[in-house]
């Protein structure tokens, strides 16, 4: 009987990461599928450029929020209870945007319902998430459990891509409509899955259990150290660290895809159909190659894995500026991009280890606010290179290249005496 009950936290928790990964998997396609539709929606509904801008605006605005308040609070209202409340609001949204053309409706359903212009999932999901998917294992599977989080939702966006594509050949309905209500049964699915969650879920569960193993009971000082801990009480080395991920964000913000589409064809004269099939494949890659995450991370530590091909990658990246045709510019490309998402499950679990579990939900939140934040900037910061010959030249390329290595070195020298690795 002991036996058989020492082994159902472990059951549970197993169930938990599957539940989460999932979610994360249909949320981006969705996102996958109406991102790629929205702009041309709007448009046929006789929305303005600086409209459809604004309502991306009012979005990340939004995201930004709900991060706020769910890495404040999630933790103490219920990791459950929060994620399904998003949920709830992002099958509203969905809804609003299928059935109204009411902008001021549609600004207001962004705000509130995570409407995300990419497969990026910078929203208020995300922090809760990798908190539950941190105390769902032991140290040495962090990697893997956060590999296996990344590469599904990458693929499922690519697939979303493609159901836009399909939604597009028929003529029903209007396409982005049919996008949007994909995308509230998608929302309404995911809340399904967090009704499914354990109490094994939820804040200081795992940690609270080996105290109790350990000690009997609970002792005062244990309590605290158990309890979540808001944003506002973060130590200050997880606040550098958090500030370290915003510059690498920021940077990789300057090499976002429309950059890079506007600057191979100002550069190189590349057509549309060439620039399709080189950001699918830019895409594509960076799925597959992070599934080399956990075996450097087990072979190198995690610091080593988050670093050493993020900073390879930039290398590249600097060195397609000065490439001297498409081919040579799209081959470092290539290279570079399957290189550059590597850091990313190396990064999450680096994070859940390098802070108390108390701090998880809170630190990830905080990070992913921070890096929205960046990334919501570096674009206009791009933009305004790439007028005349200095962006041609590549400027944000090499300015993006630049700060990454920084950040790279930074946090090297940073975290470098930390024993943190994958079997830690």
């Amino acid at each position: 009987m002991t036996a058989w009950s020492e082994r159902m936290p472990s059951r549970r928790m197993a169930r938990d990461a599957w539940l989460v990964v999932v979610a994360r998997a249909l949320r981006t396609f969705g996102y996958g599928c109406t991102s790629v539709l929205l702009a041309g929606m709007l448009a046929q509904d006789g929305d303005a450029p600086w409209q459809t801008g604004m309502l991306l605006a009012v979005a990340s605005a939004g995201s930004v929020a709900s991060s706020l308040a769910l890495g404040l609070f999630a933790d103490r209202w219920g990791r459950r209870r929060a994620l399904i409340v998003c949920g709830c609001l992002m099958a509203l949204a969905g809804a609003v945007f299928a059935v109204s053309e009411s902008y001021p409706a549609l600004v207001a359903a962004a705000f509130v319902g995570t409407i995300s212009p990419s497969t990026n999932d910078n929203t208020p999901f995300s922090g809760v998430e990798q908190s539950i998917l941190a105390q769902t294992c032991e140290p040495a599977r962090l990697t893997g459990i956060f590999t296996v989080y990344n590469v599904t939702a990458l693929a499922a966006g690519a697939l979303g891509g493609l159901a836009a594509a399909a939604l597009g050949l028929q003529h029903v309905v209007s396409a982005g409509d049919a996008a949007f209500a994909l995308y509230a049964v998608l929302a309404a699915a995911t809340v399904l899955l967090f009704l499914g969650l354990s109490p094994a879920a939820e804040a200081g569960a795992v940690a609270a259990s080996g105290v109790a193993a350990k000690n009997g009971d609970a002792k005062n000082g244990d309590a605290e150290d158990v309890a979540p801990v808001p944003m506002s009480r973060l130590p200050r080395r997880v606040r550098r660290l958090v500030g370290l991920f915003a510059v690498d964000a920021f940077a990789g913000g300057l090499v976002v895809q429309a950059v890079l589409a506007w600057w191979f064809a100002h550069r190189f004269g590349a057509t549309t159909s060439q620039l399709g099939l080189i950001f699918f494949a830019a895409n594509l890659l960076p799925a597959l190659a992070q599934l080399a995450a956990p075996l450097l991370a087990a072979r190198r530590g995690l610091l080593a894995a988050m670093l050493l091909p993020h900073f390879v990658s930039n290398i590249i990246l600097a060195c397609v500026a000065f490439a001297p045709g498409l081919g040579a510019a799209v081959a470092l490309l290539l290279v570079r991009q399957s290189l550059s998402k590597i850091d990313v499950p190396a990064r999450q679990a680096f994070m859940a280890v390098v802070v108390r579990p108390s701090e998880r939900t809170a630190a990830a939140s905080m990070a992913g606010i921070a890096r929205s934040v960046a990334v919501s900037v570096s674009p206009v910061a791009a933009t305004a290179m790439l007028s005349g010959p200095v962006g041609v030249a590549g400027a944000p390329l090499l300015l993006g290249a630049a700060l990454a290595i920084c950040y790279d070195v930074t946090v090297w020298r940073s975290y470098r005496s930390a024993v943190l690795t994958a079997d830690s």
